[in-house]
């Protein structure tokens, strides 16, 4: 996808903050934080939402990385939340499948 904001910063036309990079996944600090940590998880190959992702093993790929930055941000023992936004009524902003990281701060229930 040309325009998609997302796919630029894959192919590196926008240098995000990147926390974490391999084959599959493109992990990068939130522009707008809605946390003091938020990083957003998202596979490099253009997919546009949840329901269009037919490859378990990405999503598996995905989550992996989640606990791996939780880990070297010092987060995995206190606690974080991930989220996954889906399409318009789901808060889904970017049309391109992405994981949130949120910590340091008390996360509530219900969310939204």
């Amino acid at each position: 996808m040309s325009d998609c904001l997302f796919c630029k910063m894959v192919k590196k036309e926008i240098t995000p903050d990147i926390m974490y990079e391999d084959e599959q996944v493109l992990a990068f600090r939130d522009i707008s934080p809605q946390a003091p940590i938020h990083i957003l998880v998202i596979p490099k190959q253009h997919i546009a939402t949840l329901n269009d992702c037919d490859e378990p093993e990405l999503i598996s790929a995905l989550l992996q990385t989640v606990v791996k930055i939780a880990k070297l941000e010092g987060v995995d023992e206190s606690g974080y939340r991930t989220v996954i936004n889906c399409n318009k009524d789901g808060g889904q902003e970017v049309g391109h499948l992405h994981l949130h990281l949120l910590a340091k701060r008390q996360m509530r229930w219900p969310p939204g």
